[in-house]
Order: structure tokens, then C-alpha cells, then sequence
């Protein structure tokens, strides 16, 4: 009795390919009920905006945090050389 082992190794590789997709498409399943489940469970509490917040807060952080990164590549820099 001969085997052909291409198709052997074809059938192999037919059946882990298979079982791979499915348990990828039972696991997409799973956690979209999972989301699902928890949305229903534990909704997200809706956030109130606050009127406390400085209004030039935002444009004053954006403003240091493009100082400090200009002073870390100049360090940088003097550090090379």
C-alpha cells in the first residue's frame, strides 16, 4: 500500500488551516457577545461638562509640552556632540 505524501501533507495542512479560522471566528463571536454583555451590564456614565476648566489651559499645555520636546532633541544634540 503507497501513500502519496503531498496529499497527506495537503490534507494536514487543509485540517490545522481549518481549525485555525474556526476557533478565529468562534473567538470573534465570543467577544462581540462579550462587548455586548458588558455595554448592557455596565454602561459608560455620561460625562458633564465642567465650566471650572481655564479656558487658555489647553493652548498653555500644548505650549510647554513643545518647549520640553525642543529642549530633550537639543540635549540630545549637545549630548552627540
Amino acid at each position: 500500500m503507497e501513500v502519496n505524501l503531498v496529499t497527506e501533507a495537503l490534507k494536514f495542512m487543509l485540517l490545522g488551516m481549518g481549525v485555525v479560522f474556526s476557533f478565529l471566528v468562534i473567538l470573534i463571536f465570543v467577544l462581540k457577545a462579550q462587548a455586548a454583555l458588558i455595554t448592557k451590564y455596565f454602561p459608560e456614565k455620561e460625562k458633564k461638562p465642567t465650566a471650572n476648566k481655564p479656558v487658555g489651559s489647553s493652548a498653555s499645555n500644548n505650549s510647554a509640552k513643545t518647549a520640553a520636546i525642543i529642549a530633550a532633541v537639543q540635549h540630545h544634540k549637545n549630548l552627540k556632540g
